[in-house]
């Protein structure tokens, strides 16, 4: 992974949240969000890679706490297929259990208003999953 960088996504059915590694992919950052309905999300991811020299984006899949895959993970995936397709890098799920948690917990333990986390949310929520990762991965790498 050395040299390029790893772009999380962490879609709803409304918003998809960004982050994006640093050029190492060694530390997450929440980078924005995506408006799926005032925005071509694919063109916006496309132009994500691009300008940022990305090699592999990682998709969260949001699995039950039973591990079992509902409606919402077929949308993830189905989703991923189509970033896939709109993309020239690697693409990989990876399971987004309590990052949403996290990322709500996280920001009321910094003080952030409710308006703020709102708006902040689903961007934090990316960078805890691409994180999770890219722990994971440094590890399988060492």
């Amino acid at each position: 992974m050395s040299g390029s960088r790893v772009l999380g996504l962490d879609p709803g059915s409304r918003r998809i949240g960004v982050a994006l590694s640093d050029p190492l992919g060694m530390i997450a950052q929440p980078h924005g969000v995506i408006d799926r309905t005032r925005e071509d999300a694919l063109a916006v991811i496309r132009n994500l890679v691009a300008d940022n020299d990305v090699s592999l984006i990682v998709v969260g899949l949001p699995i039950s706490l039973s591990g079992e895959e509902g409606p919402s993970a077929a949308a993830a995936r189905a989703f991923a297929a189509e970033v896939a397709e709109a993309v020239e890098c690697g693409v990989e799920l990876m399971d987004e259990r309590f990052t949403s948690h996290t990322a709500e917990r996280a920001l009321l333990e910094g003080g952030v208003s409710r308006a703020e986390r709102r708006r902040t949310r689903d961007k934090v929520a990316a960078a805890v999953m691409l994180q999770a990762f890219l722990d994971r991965s440094g590890r399988d790498s060492r």
